[in-house]
């Protein structure tokens, strides 16, 4: 009858034990059929599914104090420890001088929560009314030993209330109990043989014919393998360094920078106006800290915003604050880095890109972050034109796989012309990426820079989310273990 069933020999040894022991826990399987645990409980699962064998589990939740939790079951929780020190009226200010303001401020929310005292124009008023709460006796139940939930004997949320405070954690003790069942107890009756079995044959087995005679393990081809998940790099720097190759093999080279820049090299020397609103709080993280500015530059700069220095410019027309252009903030694009790199190789040729992160005080939403990553590039050499613009960003689109590129005419503060790329998207139809086009010769001639400066700032979390199919930007931060060995390496 075993052979109906197609056993292999662990199974049979795993049945055999079962009869004797008549039910069993896992480690009893393992001792008495002389196996692993793990393969004890393999061989035991395979039976369950021919219906020879039965595995029931039972989960247990188990109980515990918190360091925190054991703390205040000792001392009181906080709102006890106050309750019990005020018989009138007392001020905040005063309560968080006579406690640590970490229990004052826990303390107070709960005490008007149990209704022992209320909030009056900033003063903590005892109602007279502070019997001791169920959360209480919950800790004192505990006595610094686990408990099951019927141990403790509680109400469900008066616990999740604990847990919610970070006083009792829970856990799940997972019990297993093996029976083996009346078919089960047929085959043992009926008589088992136990075979040496192979699990694959091997060239001696072949040379000698002994293959012929010996028994090989059962496989069942039709059950499905585990699915097994090579490592692999994160899709979003996947993404990333298919751009940075791009524009290497382009002849471009990377260049890398500071997080914190001064507002000279982030706003001013992109003659942008220091009362531009991109300079406000709720754009730029500003810092307390401050920079130097480069002699060499700073005149020249400052000539430039004021007047137009010596060229037709007319500049912005206001005073310019060397107080304003030294202050620092966290960098709110790459471009700073790439201005930099410009005035310090003002000769031709020059092509130069790099990808980094960039800060903002933007709202977290689907298509917002504080963080992101920019694409800055520029190309300087003479007779650099507009076309050339064009032609550069429509190969590098081209090789991260869009077919349709078009440019629209847009607005920079320190371009003329510019314009801003789009890809046409299924489903989506045009998407804007970004931003591009020539500097003006207000950002240029104060660095001494003589020849036309191509440049572009793209969008790569945005970029990425296109290439990836994804709705929400926040999912390329995320550490979604099942998104990351499903994503795809590459597409045939």
């Amino acid at each position: 009858m075993s052979s109906q069933y197609n056993l292999t020999s662990n199974e049979k040894n795993v049945l055999i034990a079962l009869e004797n022991l008549n039910d069993a826990s896992p480690s009893e399987l393992a001792e008495k059929s002389e196996m692993k645990m793990e393969t004890a409980m393999q061989a035991a699962f395979l039976l369950e599914e021919k219906g020879l064998a039965q595995v029931e589990e039972t989960i247990t939740e188990i109980f515990e104090l918190t360091d925190e939790g054991k703390k205040y079951a000792e001392e009181g929780l906080p709102e006890r420890q106050i309750i019990n020190s005020i018989s009138e009226p007392i001020a905040m200010d005063e309560l968080k001088k006579k406690f640590n303001p970490a229990v004052a401020g826990i303390a107070t929310g709960w005490l008007r929560r149990k209704g022992w005292a209320g909030i009056e124009k900033g003063m903590i008023v005892p109602t007279g009314d502070a019997q001791i709460g169920a959360d209480e006796q919950v800790l004192a139940i505990f006595a610094g030993e686990e408990k099951t939930f019927d141990e403790l004997g509680a109400d469900k949320n008066i616990v999740n209330d604990l847990i919610k405070r970070k006083l009792v954690v829970k856990s799940e003790n997972k019990q297993r109990k093996l029976i083996i069942t009346p078919d089960g107890e047929e085959i043992v009756a009926a008589g088992i043989v136990i075979e040496e079995e192979f699990a694959q044959i091997t060239s001696d087995l072949l040379k000698s014919g002994e293959w012929k005679n010996k028994k090989f393990r059962p496989y069942n081809i039709h059950t499905a393998p585990k699915p097994i998940y090579g490592a692999k790099i994160h899709p979003y720097q996947r993404l990333i360094d298919q751009m940075r190759r791009i524009f290497l093999d382009m002849g471009f080279t990377e260049i890398k920078g500071e997080a914190i820049q001064s507002s000279f090299w982030n706003f001013d020397s992109l003659f942008q106006p220091q009362d531009h609103p991109a300079r406000e709080m709720q754009d730029t993280f500003h810092l307390s800290s401050t920079s130097e500015l480069p002699d060499e530059y700073k005149n020249q700069v400052c000539a430039m915003h004021e007047h137009g220095g010596e060229t037709e410019s007319i500049g912005w027309g206001s005073k310019w604050s060397e107080e304003i252009a030294c202050k620092d903030v966290l960098r709110t694009h790459t471009t700073a880095l790439t201005i930099k790199y410009l005035a310090d190789n003002p000769e031709p040729p020059i092509k130069a890109f790099s990808i980094d992160r960039a800060y903002r005080r933007e709202t977290i939403d689907p298509t917002h972050t504080p963080e992101f990553e920019q694409l800055e590039g520029v190309v300087m050499d003479k007779d650099m034109s507009f076309s050339n613009l064009l032609g550069c960003l429509s190969e590098f689109y081209h090789r991260m796989g869009f077919e349709d590129v078009r440019f629209r005419p847009g607005y920079f503060p320190y371009t003329e012309p510019s314009v801003e790329p789009e890809v046409y998207v299924d489903g989506l139809g045009w998407v804007e990426l970004g931003g591009a086009g020539v500097f003006r010769k207000e950002v240029t001639h104060p660095l001494g820079i003589k020849y036309p400066v191509l440049a572009w700032g793209l969008g790569v979390s945005r970029l990425a989310m296109l290439k990836l199919g994804l709705k929400d930007l926040r999912q390329l931060y995320h550490s979604d273990i099942d998104w990351l060995r499903k994503s795809e390496v590459c597409q045939l």
